[in-house]
């Protein structure tokens, strides 16, 4: 079985480590010689080679959590259970295990006899998160207790128990492992403890950043990116409105509403700016008109109305979209505009299903992936404009579009200054972008707060 590495002494682990070593000098002589001349070679000696040593400080930084609100948090948690678990019990007829998919499979579909069952190939009644939704959306009180017991109990397990365990007993700091090539996209995944999917638009999911507080003296600084795959959308499709609307810092999901709905921008109604909004986004992750219908509570019909009116008044975004997949069906890949290189070799699946769902990535990879190289071009860059102004912020983590920072309560507008300025540099001197990166950066005592 595995064992973990830091349980292994050092003097037996030695040798295991050698031949690691080894053999990963073997494969780079062998790989190495394929990157020259490839545009891969730019991404693995400018983007890739240069972040391992930005990780591993960050990785050693660490960030600080509050034992007292995660212990709280954990006690919520678990008396949220409870009686979620009472109010399961009574609506399905008797005691059940919850964390049981057969069990719970059975008592919907069986002893309460609700409609839309469908069998897994093993035999057993499909119970995932999209059986469950679909059957709380027509009304029925069990399967939506048990969606609220399932994000329950992994807010508590995954987050609240699993950080105070994975703190440090000495610093009160958790101490992440950052991964460089774990995702298509180029986007860094982290693990042990996860800190990439902590949810932000949740209560319980805002309760948990603010677990994450800055050392005595120092202040928590976030730095996110305003909505940048949109804006890369506006570069990489060439949306001359959506530039412009970008260029001049008008409301985007206000200007779409405008131009899709024929209302002044000034005046668009907040329903419309909302399906506007919706719309903008989805198209980023090839949203499907049944995808949106759902989304917008709208008739599929209507949903495709909505879709076909967007590329109407957009065409470059329905010529990047469908080029894209053309480009991907061919080649087996797609790339973002610093040369990173995609696979989707399942886009020519016979599997209609799994073939649409490879397509929607494909068409999302260029601008997510080239999001994902700004943000490292960022990192790079950003531990030496930090020293060369003379402050002593450290950065402790980056979440997809946002980047966390540990600084001195006298040096915070200072930081947030220089870190904007990175960050919204990032691209140049290699693309010139025809919108531009906008950053916005605040400071608190907790995560929450400053995000």
């Amino acid at each position: 079985g595995r064992v973990d590495a830091e349980a292994v002494a050092p003097r037996a682990a030695a040798p295991v480590a050698a031949q690691i070593a080894d053999a990963v000098l073997r494969l780079w002589t062998v790989l190495a010689p394929r990157l020259e001349g490839t545009p891969t070679q730019a991404v693995y000696e400018e983007l890739e080679l240069p972040m391992v040593p930005v990780l591993a400080r960050m990785e050693a930084a660490g960030v600080r959590i509050d034992r007292t609100v995660l212990a709280e948090l954990s006690r919520d948690f678990g008396a949220t259970l409870a009686r979620l678990e009472t109010e399961i019990h009574e609506l399905g007829g008797g005691p059940f295990q919850i964390g049981s998919p057969k069990q719970i499979g059975d008592v919907l579909f069986g002893r309460l006899g609700l409609p839309g069952g469908r069998r897994t190939p093993s035999g057993q009644w499909a119970t995932g998160a999209t059986i469950l939704e679909e059957l709380a959306a027509a009304g029925h009180a069990l399967p939506d207790r048990l969606l609220d017991w399932r994000r329950t109990s992994k807010l508590k397990s995954t987050y609240a128990d699993a950080l105070l365990s994975a703190a440090d007993r000495g610093t009160d700091r958790v101490h992440t492992t950052f991964s460089l090539a774990a995702t298509t996209t180029g986007r860094l995944s982290s693990s042990d403890p996860g800190l990439q999917n902590i949810p932000i638009r949740t209560e319980e999911g805002r309760r948990i950043r603010a677990a994450f507080v800055a050392a005595e003296g120092h202040r928590i600084l976030s730095a996110d990116y305003s909505q940048v795959e949109l804006r890369l959308l506006a570069h990489i499709a060439d949306v001359p409105r959506m530039r412009e609307a970008f260029a001049e810092g008008v409301d985007i999901h206000a200007a779409t509403a405008s131009d899709m709905f024929g209302v002044p921008v000034g005046a668009v109604p907040g329903e419309l700016r909302r399906r506007a909004k919706t719309i903008n986004f989805g198209i980023v992750y090839g949203i499907s008109a049944f995808g949106l219908a759902d989304r917008l509570g709208i008739g599929r019909q209507e949903a495709a109305e909505f879709i076909a009116r967007y590329f109407e008044r957009f065409p470059g975004i329905h010529d990047y979209v469908e080029g894209t997949k053309t480009f991907c069906r061919e080649h087996g890949f797609v790339r973002t505009l610093f040369g990173r290189v995609c696979h989707y070799p399942g886009i020519t699946s016979g599997n209609v299903s799994e073939r649409m769902g490879v397509e929607r990535q494909a068409v999302n990879a260029p601008i997510q992936g080239t999001a994902a190289d700004i943000i490292r071009r960022a990192m790079i860059r950003m531990e030496g404009a930090l020293a060369d102004a003379g402050l002593s912020a450290r950065m402790l983590l980056q979440v997809h579009d946002e980047l966390v920072f540990e600084v001195a309560e006298a040096e915070c507008a200072d930081t947030a200054r220089v870190v904007s300025d990175v960050m919204a540099g990032a691209a140049a001197p290699d693309i010139d972008l025809a919108v531009p990166l906008v950053v916005e950066a605040r400071s608190a005592e907790n995560w929450e707060r400053a995000h």
